[in-house]
């Protein structure tokens, strides 16, 4: 994947410069694609290009010669080819008429519009055009999850003078307004969980996230309980806030609910990890690369980014969410490997790894779902660096006590591009956590390898007894690779998997046989 900017002129003598008259205010550029042709070399305009193309005069299939080197994961940039366009960007879509590909587990035509809006978005703003028209391609959604995704940056810590501005984008030629702006709305999402991952630790404490969640959802009609340690004590929370003890930052515990169905609709809980930092504890990680684990707090902002996702679309169904927020620092009350706590549900945990903590802080949560009498129960982490190893970015690992649920999971992550992979909840891996004489569990388990799998064995054991779901995003929701997914910039916190979330949930409380046609 590559994207190449070269720019190219339309010969045209009589067309002046853009450069040369257009304001930076009124800039405005377009995206159209181009689908592989039969020959090599050869393009087929999608029907939006093909009529702008007509507009011109030709003036862009006499730019495309010969295929100009666009591909699928190539975007060229072009001016002087229409009076109302600064620029052009043209980018490759692949093959045209594929669709879904079981072998995949992903619609493809949906996954290249995604490619092919992002990376001409992209290259636009780059060329520091503000005002950008991207056409539907055949999916409005699609196109607007793309291209808001790519323009996305964090910069809030440079100074006014030396920040980008922010691109504006709009749909072109297309009476699709209501796909477009639902793909706005999940991209946004996604991009709020993306700044609160991106901000420093300092800036983004379990107090901050708390008050940022409070006024982002308050608004949306979304309730929002901020539990504080005099509660937690009294609930005896005993696990998590032995896990904090090594910060000076006070944890606390969010509670966020949404009622879109009657009050006797048995609610989906959501258990969120909220790690604001982790240092490793008393197991202190390496200082190269700790830098991201500023973003451990994912599984939390993934699910007020949902929160503000669902209530905006009103969908009609109860969800409620629990997301203890701490630090896991190193200091004189940090745990030490080996110390046993006493979880909420009276098992007993041996922390053999301060760097576990994750798992740790969730099972109180987990024992307090219990009492909203859920159907479903889900946490989402970053629990484990092997669920990286693994699957890299390309997919969240999810283990499933239910197959209808996994389903759902699949069929959403197929249909946002953002994947999931099943992996086993076998007894297998519950006996190695629990096969201890000192402790009902152990925070590590026996034998080496199989991370992942132990650490949705340690959380199923204080899961309630009710289908159980646990996605481990430490591949997917951590920092961008820029592989596999050219609309997430390399560098950048990746916010997933806030779209497939949203879409599991739409799929169960608006029960429909796919998605809509590519």
């Amino acid at each position: 994947m590559f994207t190449s900017r070269r720019i190219a002129s339309a010969l045209s003598p009589g067309v002046r410069k853009y450069s040369d008259c257009a304001s930076s205010s009124n800039k405005k550029g377009l995206v159209l694609g181009a689908y592989d042709g039969c020959d090599f070399g050869e393009l087929k305009l999608t029907r939006t290009a093909a009529r702008f193309d007509e507009a011109t005069g030709g003036k862009l299939k006499m730019l495309l010669k010969g295929g100009a080197g666009i591909k699928k994961g190539v975007a060229k940039v072009f001016s002087n080819v229409h009076p109302e366009f600064l620029s052009i960007a043209v980018t490759g879509l692949g093959h045209q008429g594929i669709g879904e590909s079981n072998k995949e587990s992903l619609d493809l035509c949906k996954e290249n519009i995604r490619w092919a809006s992002g990376l001409g978005a992209a290259v636009l703003q780059d060329e520091g055009i503000p005002n950008i028209f991207v056409e539907e391609f055949t999916s409005a959604e699609s196109a607007a999850e793309g291209a808001a995704l790519a323009v996305w940056k964090y910069q809030v810590h440079k100074r006014k003078e030396n920040q980008i501005p922010a691109s504006k984008l709009e749909i072109f030629e297309s009476d699709d307004r209501d796909g477009w702006q639902r793909g706005i709305l999940k991209a946004e999402c996604q991009n709020l969980a993306r700044k609160l991952e991106e901000t420093p630790s300092n800036l983004m404490t379990p107090s901050i996230l708390s008050q940022v969640a409070l006024d982002t959802l308050c608004p949306c009609g979304v309730s929002v309980e901020v539990r504080e340690k005099d509660w937690l004590e009294s609930k005896k929370f005993n696990a998590f806030l032995s896990m904090a003890k090594g910060s000076c930052e006070e944890p606390l515990m969010l509670e966020l609910g949404y009622c879109g169905s009657t009050p006797d609709d048995k609610p989906i809980v959501f258990v969120g990890k909220g790690v604001t930092f982790d240092s490793g504890g008393t197991c202190l990680k390496r200082c190269d690369g700790m830098s991201e684990y500023r973003g451990d707090m994912a599984g939390a902002a993934v699910l007020i980014a949902l929160f503000k996702c669902v209530a905006t679309m009103a969908l009609p169904i109860n969800i409620r969410a629990i997301l203890p927020l701490c630090e896991n620092m190193i200091g004189g009350m940090a745990l030490r490997p080996g110390d046993v706590l006493t979880a909420r549900n009276g098992k007993s945990v041996v922390v053999e790894d301060t760097d576990n903590e994750g798992r740790v802080i969730l099972v109180d949560a987990l024992a307090h779902a219990e009492c909203y009498s859920p159907c479903t129960v889900m946490t989402i982490a970053t629990l484990t660096p092997g669920i990286r190893n693994a699957l890299g970015g390309g997919a969240s690992g999810v283990f499933s006590t239910s197959d209808a649920v996994w389903r759902e999971l699949e069929r959403a992550g197929g249909e946002t591009g953002d994947r999931v992979w099943r992996l086993p909840f076998w007894k297998y891996f519950s006996h190695l956590v629990t096969s201890y004489s000192d402790a009902d569990v152990n925070n590590v388990g026996i034998g080496e390898g199989g991370g992942p799998c132990l650490g949705a064995a340690f959380l199923l054991e204080f899961a309630p007894k009710t289908d159980f779901v646990h996605l481990d995003i430490t591949g997917s929701g951590l920092m961008s690779t820029g592989i596999g997914y050219p609309y997430l910039k390399k560098g950048y916190m990746t916010g997933r998997p806030v779209r497939t979330l949203a879409q599991f949930l739409w799929q169960i409380s608006c029960p429909h046989e796919k998605g809509d046609e590519c």
